[in-house]
């Protein structure tokens, strides 16, 4: 039996797209990447719109066919939208009906998800959207679970992003979920983003560009927190090494990272984590412990609550096959 073909992705392109978002689809599933084998995705622009398209910046678009291309993706993305009172066509929600039904994966990114509550597909489900029209998504869409204040949503086969750059997020997360850890950093190389942002960090920050003395001051410790995950490490501890006091170096580590030392902390140890599942076969308690988890239940809770699945399981899913022997 021959081998199933990749599977195709497909940007949607309507008359006033949003040319970042839409470069976003194209830049992590639409280049060509050799380095990933035969299997990475095709790539396919459906338009909505006779064409052809205009695109925000007086680009002109040309669309690989229309809507039948829908019906045959495995994965589908709506680069924002119009605005959140512009009405979005039948041909296109009926569309997005179906790929839901056949199990497409599809996302939103940051307007966009007003194409998919039009589409009912996001009715008693959790959603984002960018931060300046959650509020509006909620009014026009009370059976949405709104979530105003994270990167992006995975609710399964539909999944949502906030602002713009939280698109590379949400398909960066896509890419992991189904190729893998390595080929998600071997994207975000090329695209020279950090790798992987977990979806509940906060997407507004007030002051996202650090005064560079923190950086400086703080650079240092992230480094060696990084280096000793499987130490315990206490708030007054982390200040002191800092050169801080608690206070200041509370409110100094959130400007730099947006997060709490915490939070932070948790990220690090998860990551630290899936490396270790997805490369080797060590037990789960000794997984928990080399990340800094302590113990093989922590873990476990770590795992469930931010990615929806068991250690065992996501090594399962994203282990790595060993190199062939020469």
């Amino acid at each position: 039996m021959p081998n199933a073909a990749p599977p195709l992705a497909v940007a949607l392109a309507y008359d006033g797209l949003c040319t970042f978002e839409f470069g976003v689809a194209v830049e992590v599933f639409g280049l060509p990447r050799p380095e990933l084998g035969p299997d990475w995705y095709r790539f396919a622009v459906a338009a909505l719109d006779p064409g052809p398209l205009r695109a925000m910046g007086g680009i002109r678009i040309e669309a690989d066919g229309g809507l039948d291309l829908l019906d045959q993706a495995d994965i589908i993305v709506i680069p924002g939208w119009r605005g959140a009172h512009e009405p979005v066509p039948v041909q296109l929600t009926e569309a997005l009906r179906r790929a839901d039904t056949r199990g497409s994966r599809i996302l939103s990114i940051c307007s966009g998800a007003f194409v998919l509550a039009a589409a009912g597909l996001l009715k008693g489900r959790r959603a984002t959207t960018h931060w300046r029209y959650a509020a509006m998504l909620g009014e026009l869409y009370p059976d949405i679970r709104v979530m105003p204040d994270v990167l992006y949503v995975d609710e399964g086969n539909i999944l949502t992003s906030a602002g713009s750059a939280a698109g590379i997020d949400l398909c960066l997360h896509l890419v992991r979920r189904e190729f893998g850890h390595d080929a998600a950093n071997s994207v975000a190389r090329r695209l020279v983003v950090q790798p992987h942002r977990e979806g509940g960090q906060a997407q507004f920050i007030e002051a996202p560009v650090p005064i560079a003395r923190e950086g400086a001051r703080l650079g240092p410790l992230l480094d060696h927190l990084r280096a000793t995950l499987e130490e315990d490490h206490s708030l007054s501890s982390m200040a002191s090494r800092a050169g801080m006091s608690l206070r200041t170096f509370l409110r100094r580590f959130q400007t730099l990272t947006g997060t709490t030392p915490g939070e932070w902390l948790a990220t690090e140890r998860l990551n630290r984590a899936r490396d270790l599942l997805e490369g080797g076969t060590l037990p789960v308690e000794e997984v928990a412990t080399r990340a800094g988890f302590g113990s093989a239940a922590t873990l476990r809770h770590h795992f469930r609550q931010r990615l929806g699945i068991s250690p065992a399981s996501y090594r399962a899913r994203f282990r790595r096959d060993p190199a062939p022997s020469t």
